[in-house]
């Protein structure tokens, strides 16, 4: 499982944007994110992620919560 930093979360559409320790980009579409029992993401949260396939066919498959983001 990789980690990162949750760098968009549309509550509408329930898709996400994480950004892995080394500057890569990942979609985190609304399927894995409920599949995961996830109601929200919140920018600068840290997560774990699983991603099956590579290249343009990666696509994350589950996502955990691993810290809450720090205050600003």
């Amino acid at each position: 499982m990789l980690q990162g930093t949750v760098k968009s979360f549309d509550p509408q559409t329930q898709a996400a944007v994480v950004l892995t320790d080394a500057r890569v980009e990942y979609d985190v579409p609304p399927d894995a994110f409920r599949s995961s029992g996830l109601r929200k993401l919140t920018l600068g949260q840290r997560v774990r992620f699983r991603v099956e396939g590579e290249g343009d066919g990666a696509r994350v498959t589950y996502v955990n919560i691993l810290t809450l983001p720090d205050p600003a």
